[in-house]
């Protein structure tokens, strides 16, 4: 029986191992072994058990040597020895013996002077199914003259560390060893952990190659060529609004920007399905066909159909699919160096403006603050909009220091004088619970403008309070609407709670970036 070479890693005596089957057979295999059921259009669809989304304080780096100071250390990136890295992996590929063994051998960065080479060794059919959607996936030439991975993730849900045996804080643990060139995933079937694991060692790989690695999506003009990149945290609307209907979409989440443009890491798209509707994001309901993995999506025991508004399980409903299910998708997912940068946050206050342009010094501090804000009620005692600042975007897979990626982002935006607007697709009228939510009709307008440049035509005015310049009007959006002063009955409401986000902003900053360059900090709000 052909091993592909998996006892290089320890695993020994498989009962079987496929590598690189086919999303049929796939699909098959994962049905044969109870993991999931069909959706009424196909849909590959699971539940991952006690883990429905990524398991942050389960996230490890080895400490080596030779990454030790190569690492931004803390809350995010947290230590964990060589000797419990390698006792744990021991004991998982000892737990793999004598298993069906799935592997899938592809690539991730679509530009071929930054390809990656990542083997994905699966304890599940449906997992190694989803990250064959995910990453690029190579030719049947390319598969052939394979030769050895830059990195191996080795995934077993079934494989539950014991905490107090092994030195993690639950029976799930992700952990990385940038030298090894190795990714243990344990106890966790969410498939997102797999996808991010691929996203993290990118986030380690690209800058040495001064390439800046970023969490965001990206399309482009199928016409002209231009490119826009969209970043911003979950819920904010990054995948919705790259998928544009006038625009080919690039990727929808991991990209790089070298010298030569942008590309996408990935081959795939993986998009959240709670409250999806067909009329508002069509390209995604779509891509919920046969070869999709859906996971923790709530079926209709007798016909199969899918129900989006069920959140039983968890809010975090999500899809797995590949990038050309969406019928405007770029093929290869590389694309000129960006015209215009979209910042993306979801408001809950209702104070931000609804589109506003940052100079180079503002659009390095946005990135670095990565805001957005969790809604009240969301989570026991929540009674008001809570903050979330996410460095970079991103701040769970970014290992080596924020201002690394800030320097490269603002060398890039005054090298490419690339135009950057920061969007709220959250609130107006009033804060969650007041107001309402900025209608998708109207962000998607403002975003068409700010992308063929019609909205530098428009007068802007500054705001003191948040230091953005503001666009007074835009196209096929109603001129009231782009002051959010203006849209509060209450004024005086309105100024207190602006306030208080922007001393938010100024609290978040000065606490995590003590060193930044004034430039930089004086670029931010001012509460």
């Amino acid at each position: 029986m052909e091993t592909y070479g998996l006892e290089k890693l320890g695993i020994l005596n498989p009962t079987a191992v496929h590598r690189n089957l086919s999303p049929a057979l796939l699909v098959e295999a994962a049905l044969r072994r109870g993991e999931g059921v069909l959706s009424d259009k196909g849909a590959l669809t699971v539940t991952t058990g006690k883990y429905t989304g990524r398991s942050p304080k389960d996230k490890f780096i080895v400490d080596t040597p030779g990454v030790h100071d190569d690492i931004a250390w803390g809350s995010v990136n947290v230590p964990i020895t060589k000797e419990k890295f390698d006792a744990i992996k021991n004991k998982m590929v000892a737990y793999l013996q004598n298993r069906e063994i799935f592997i899938f051998d592809g690539f991730a960065g679509a530009d071929p002077a930054c390809t990656k080479k990542f083997r994905i060794v699966n304890e599940l059919a449906s997992e190694n199914l989803f990250i064959h959607q995910l990453l690029i996936r190579p030719t049947a030439d390319e598969l052939a003259s394979y030769g050895d991975a830059d990195f191996t993730i080795i995934a077993a849900p079934g494989f539950k560390c014991i905490p107090e045996e092994d030195g993690v804080n639950s029976e799930a643990a992700i952990m990385i060893d940038y030298e090894a060139k190795l990714v243990v995933i344990a106890g966790s079937q969410y498939a997102g952990e797999i996808k991010k694991s691929v996203f993290s060692v990118m986030n380690f790989l690209m800058p040495k190659e001064n390439v800046l690695p970023m969490h965001c999506s990206a399309n482009m003009d199928p016409e002209t060529g231009d490119t826009a990149v969209f970043f911003g945290l979950s819920g904010t609307g990054k995948t919705t609004l790259s998928a544009d209907p006038n625009r080919k979409l690039i990727g929808d989440d991991e990209h790089g920007w070298s010298e030569h443009g942008i590309f996408n890491f990935e081959g795939g798209c993986y998009a959240k399905t709670i409250n999806l509707d067909p009329e508002g994001e069509p390209e995604i309901y779509g891509a919920i066909r046969f070869g999709a993995l859906m996971e923790n999506v709530i079926l209709d025991p007798e016909t199969r159909t899918p129900d989006f508004n069920d959140g039983s399980l968890t809010e975090n409903t999500r899809v797995g699919y590949p990038v050309d299910f969406i019928s405007n998708a770029a093929i290869p997912g590389v694309g000129d160096v960006p015209k215009v940068i979209i910042f993306l946050t979801a408001d809950a206050f209702g104070v931000l403006p609804p589109i506003s342009r940052l100079d180079e010094n503002a659009a390095m501090y946005h990135f670095v603050t990565g805001f957005t804000s969790k809604l009240a009620g969301t989570e026991r005692g929540v009674t008001e909009p809570q903050p979330t600042f996410s460095t970079c975007f991103g701040a769970p897979f970014m290992p080596m220091d924020p201002s690394v990626y800030a320097e490269m982002l603002g060398e890039k935006i005054a090298k490419y004088n690339t135009r950057v607007y920061l969007v709220n697709t959250g609130w107006s009228g009033g804060p969650y619970g007041v107001g309402s939510r900025m209608k998708l009709k109207f962000t998607r307008a403002m975003i068409t403008a700010a992308l063929n440049g019609t909205l530098e035509d428009a007068e802007f005015k500054h705001d003191a309070v948040f230091n953005v310049d503001v666009p007074q009007s835009c196209p096929d959006v109603p001129d009231e609407i782009m002051n959010p002063r203006d849209t509060w009955e209450d004024k005086a409401a309105y100024d207190e709670s602006a306030k208080k986000l922007a001393k938010m902003f100024e609290d978040n900053f000065s606490k995590k970036y003590p060193n930044m360059p004034k430039h930089i900090v004086d670029a931010g709000p001012k509460g």
